[in-house]
């Protein structure tokens, strides 16, 4: 089974600092990417994919949505979910996840954003460049919508199913412009708030992780 660890990052997590323990999942056919925070401590995880947490309810609402079956990717028995059905669930569909910081630092031992300090945000553009058919960018909780918003310089924080417009990245850099032409990027919340931009995909934001 292919591993999504970033073991390089996990060696060099030291001195309080964490760097991302997560290899960027981006299939080629991906229209939406999720963004969060970032993931919660290792030990609070139930696979090694995004949104680990069991207590976190991301592929319940997945399995609901699409299979009308909350638990279609949990195994009840051992309280983990079903990592091998995602994965291929996310490549059909084409979802793609990361989070908008790369490394931060633990304010508490206890996976809360609220305590979350970004040590080095996420360069999202160099994400949206790998993703020529990316539609949307969902932020998953406050923190990320809070960091995505720093990053493209937005300066009102969107409520819940409020959609403000992010700057078009594509007119200022060539290589995003060649790679996306003929896309259109926004962001939406994952409460549920979208920010559309002009002629670029969408972010999202969930409380828990």
């Amino acid at each position: 089974m292919t591993s999504y660890l970033n073991t390089e990052n996990i060696a060099r997590s030291k001195d309080g600092v964490e760097y991302h323990p997560l290899r960027p999942f981006l299939p080629e056919n991906a229209k939406v990417l999720f963004l969060g925070s970032f993931p919660p401590q290792r030990k609070r995880w139930c696979m090694d994919f995004y949104y680990p947490n069991f207590i976190n309810d991301h592929w319940r609402i997945e399995g609901q949505i699409f299979f009308g079956d909350k638990n279609h990717f949990v195994d009840v028995a051992n309280k983990c979910f079903r990592i091998d059905e995602i994965v291929a669930f996310c490549r059909e569909k084409g979802l793609a996840f990361f989070d908008t910081s790369t490394a931060i630092r633990r304010l508490q031992d206890n996976a809360s954003d609220k305590f979350l300090e970004v040590v080095e945000p996420t360069d999202i553009h160099a994400l949206i460049s790998q993703l020529p058919h990316l539609r949307a960018i969902v932020t998953t909780g406050e923190k990320a919508t809070e960091t995505i918003c720093t990053y493209f310089g937005i300066n009102h924080l969107p409520k819940t199913n409020e959609r403000i417009p992010i700057p078009n990245p594509f007119d200022q850099n060539s290589q995003l412009r060649q790679n996306r032409q003929n896309s259109q990027l926004s962001t939406i919340n994952y409460h549920y708030t979208a920010f559309p931009p002009p002629h670029a995909p969408t972010p999202c934001r969930s409380t828990r992780r």
